[in-house]
């Protein structure tokens, strides 16, 4: 294969392995490895302001080759921002065999004009050790590599990477430009959460205590699951800002992301259904499906959704035997606006917020965060609403002319889907 050529299929793969890694906060990295013989390896994605620093220290780093002895200066460290990736790769010139070129190191990544070469193994210490800093003097949001550009070269070495911008008080920030806010918002939603918890806890269990549900319980403790997700989320991000490392806050931040992810599709799911809300007509059969759907969150997305239209149209079925037709055209209203809103909001928070995510500036990156929050706080109080306990609801106070114009728009079927 011309060097050209290994070259440009070398930054398509870079270009592949940059857009999958996530944009995060940068922790302080501890990485060993023995024997590896991939060409790039991937350690991180960070944004950097124009006080931004990376740092390298590498320890008893060697290179075993079945060939020849490789050569240190093709093994090395070195910085690429995705807009020069983009760059070298349209630029790339294709591979002729009119102009040959006998450097090794043309086909190498490392020897390209459009990345910031940090060091190679050829500075290493006899030890294989070598301890740098390299300040990042054009502000950008730039990916760290590792280039193994040696056939038949295997590499063993410990790393540890940092990378950090540096406050005007001198003091280290490991997260990203676009993730500085972050913590902020948590912080601030976690607020906003315990207010509504409770405003919450004082309906349910002072002022409509009597009205109150099995399913209004449950919603309580959606709310508090919420809390502790936006607690656990702002100290996660404040202490990788300020020490490069969560403190096991990751640890709970991941368990309550779970929590509340269950809960939110159990109290969508059972809403959806009516199931201890009002009056609790399922059938055995479905109480059985409902059971078993609840723990598979991972399927929360679609299954609610289904859940929903479901009770729709069962309860539409349900009125032709029951003679309640007012009481249930007044339930699927209220479903049907449900479900309106269930579906917009699962769109937007996995749709238009991915979106966000992708096509935001870098420095812009904690927009998604904050568009999420308030999608799902804005959903939040919509939906405890419309299902707060109350002694008399507007939409079963009906009367007999009221129930005959709702026998007639069940048969003309307007709530069919």
């Amino acid at each position: 294969m011309a060097p050209a050529d290994a070259a440009r299929r070398l930054l398509l793969l870079l270009a592949v392995a940059g857009a999958v890694l996530r944009p995060a906060a940068a922790e302080i990295k501890q990485e060993s490895f023995k024997d590896d013989s991939r060409g790039t390896i991937l350690f991180e994605k960070f944004g950097f302001s124009h006080r931004g620093s990376v740092s390298i220290a590498l320890t008893g780093a060697k290179a075993v080759s079945k060939l020849a002895k490789p050569d240190p200066a093709q093994l090395g460290f070195f910085l690429l921002s995705d807009e020069a990736l983009f760059e070298a790769i349209y630029e790339q010139p294709p591979p002729t065999d009119l102009n040959p070129n006998p450097d090794p190191n043309t086909g190498c990544v490392l020897a390209s004009r459009y990345v910031i070469p940090l060091f190679t193994f050829a500075e290493l210490d006899a030890s294989g050790n070598c301890n740098k800093t390299f300040p990042v003097s054009h502000p950008d949001e730039y990916s760290l590599f590792f280039a193994n550009c040696a056939p038949e070269t295997a590499v063993t070495m410990e790393v540890r990477t940092d990378m950090y911008n540096t406050n005007p008080d001198g003091s280290k920030d490991y997260l990203s430009v676009g993730q500085a806010p972050v913590p902020t918002i948590y912080a601030f939603f976690a607020l906003g959460y315990v207010a509504f918890l409770a405003g919450w806890l004082y309906l349910t269990l002072y002022h409509n205590r009597l009205s109150a549900h099995r399913i209004h319980h449950l919603m309580s403790c959606l709310l508090l699951a919420r809390m502790l997700y936006c607690i656990s989320a702002a100290e996660d991000q404040h202490y990788i800002r300020v020490a490069g490392s969560s403190h096991g806050w990751d640890v709970m931040f991941y368990l309550f992301q779970l929590v509340k992810g269950v809960i939110l599709f159990a109290v969508i799911a059972l809403i959806g259904t009516g199931w201890s809300f009002l009056k609790p007509f399922l059938q055995d059969k479905e109480k059985k499906v409902l059971m078993v759907v609840i723990p598979l969150q991972v399927a929360a997305n679609i299954a609610a959704a289904v859940v929903v239209v479901w009770s729709m149209r069962s309860l539409r079925e349900s009125s032709k035997t029951d003679g309640k037709a007012a009481r249930t055209l007044a339930k699927l209203t209220l479903f049907r606006q449900f479900y309106v809103v269930v579906i917009g909001y699962l769109y937007f928070t996995r749709i238009i917020v991915y979106a966000l995510k992708t096509i935001t500036n870098y420095k812009y990156r904690w927009v998604s965060v904050a568009a999420e929050e308030v999608a799902t706080m804005a959903f939040y109080m919509f939906m405890f609403y419309m299902f707060k306990p109350a002694e008399r609801n507007q939409y079963f106070a009906l009367d007999d002319d009221e129930e005959e114009a709702a026998e007639m728009a069940l048969r003309e079927e307007e709530f069919e889907l």
